[in-house]
């Protein structure tokens, strides 16, 4: 189409003309990009996405237990919960909080 031929078209037309263009476009983008991506995972040497599992870890049993607070418990693996930071600030020594020696 030439610009002397779309300067002749109304308004109204010229609108429908971009709608139709728009609607072609995005059909056209959407199918080049599956295309792509299909080509992409040949290349990577998959079918599907990868979905990364992770390692099933054995349940801990708690080891320390706050004497204030009997609900609260810890297994004695990652950080330090604050309240036995609280308790070693204040002189006490970890194997004073153990579950055994709780009860």
């Amino acid at each position: 189409m030439k610009n002397k031929d779309l300067a002749a078209l109304s308004v109204d037309q010229l609108w429908r003309l971009r709608a139709e263009i728009e609607r072609l476009l995005s059909s056209k983008i959407e199918t080049e990009k599956r295309k792509l991506e299909q080509r992409l995972a040949q290349l990577e040497g998959r079918t599907e996405p990868k979905k990364r599992t992770r390692r099933p870890y054995p349940t801990v049993r708690p080891k320390y237990r706050n004497p204030e607070r009997p609900s609260e418990i810890w297994s004695g693996r990652g950080k330090q919960p604050r309240w036995v930071r609280a308790q070693l600030a204040s002189g006490k020594k970890l194997d004073d909080l153990l579950i055994s020696q709780t009860h």
